[in-house]
């Protein structure tokens, strides 16, 4: 499973984070990695001028192995919440994609 990490030009992360989250990703999608070939992390900082409220954006597409696409988007305070959120997004979203394949 090959994780690509994207940022905006507002929102800087290190190598050090961008491993972070390539650890995470691929600790927490680590029971479909038989289905996903890749993993598009889009990170975003939608406001950079002011200090709102839910201003990060974090949007994952896992490409699925014969399968169009997943993505799904979650907004929070900072980059480390929103990729948290939309994780978990994305296994429900693969949970019920997956389990309806099963079921087949």
């Amino acid at each position: 499973m090959k994780i690509l990490i994207n940022t905006d030009n507002n929102l800087k992360i290190t190598q050090e984070i961008s491993d972070f989250y390539k650890g995470m990703l691929a600790g927490e999608l680590s029971r479909f990695e038989e289905q996903i070939t890749r993993i598009e992390v889009h990170l975003s900082n939608e406001d950079a001028n002011n200090r709102g409220e839910n201003n990060v954006r974090c949007m994952l597409e896992a490409r699925l192995e014969g399968m169009e696409p997943k993505a799904v988007t979650a907004h929070a305070d900072n980059p480390e919440q929103a990729a948290s959120e939309a994780i978990e997004k994305l296994k429900s979203s693969l949970d019920s994609t997956i389990g309806r394949l099963k079921d087949n």
